[in-house]
């Protein structure tokens, strides 16, 4: 009689394999992380962009000037018309470069939309581990655009 080769899987290849999935596991979830941080860049700078837009639409229809105003020590905006206070991440740098007129003191400073249309101009750059984004302001038709700071750099 010979006996039966034995079936099934020994402790040892049982091991290995659970180790390889630990190792897959963490690198798909370090690559997630670091989407997340890109993701959030982009929608704070959507965001922006469209509180930007709807200033400039506001300050055609109701024919009187309208400003986002920021304020970056606490890394928030508002905008002249609304009462709410918009926070951006406290992972996201904001720097902004806009007229002089439009700076009032320490780390406060607006966008200004006129009501022909035109604007005070400047740009907004948001910044975090992952990315740099530039939204700038057309000072003659008051459009703004969202730009990758390397599109921006070339």
């Amino acid at each position: 009689m010979t006996p039966k080769l034995a079936r099934g899987f020994t402790l040892i290849e049982i091991m290995i394999v659970l180790v390889i999935m630990v190792i897959g596991v963490s690198a798909i979830t370090g690559g997630i992380a670091s989407g997340q941080d890109t993701a959030t860049l982009k929608a704070t700078a959507r965001e922006l962009l469209s509180a930007f837009r709807y200033a400039h639409g506001q300050a055609l229809m109701e024919h009187q000037d309208v400003t986002v105003d920021f304020n970056l020590e606490e890394n928030t905006y508002t905008l002249s018309n609304r009462d709410k206070v918009y926070a951006i991440s406290k992972d996201i740098s904001l720097s902004l470069l806009t007229a002089t007129d439009e700076v009032f003191g320490q780390g406060q400073a607006s966008m200004r939309f006129y009501a022909d249309g035109s604007a005070s101009g400047g740009r907004v750059t948001l910044e975090n581990a992952k990315g740099k984004l530039h939204i700038n302001n057309n000072w003659l038709t008051g459009a703004s655009e969202l730009r990758d700071a390397l599109d921006d750099e070339q």
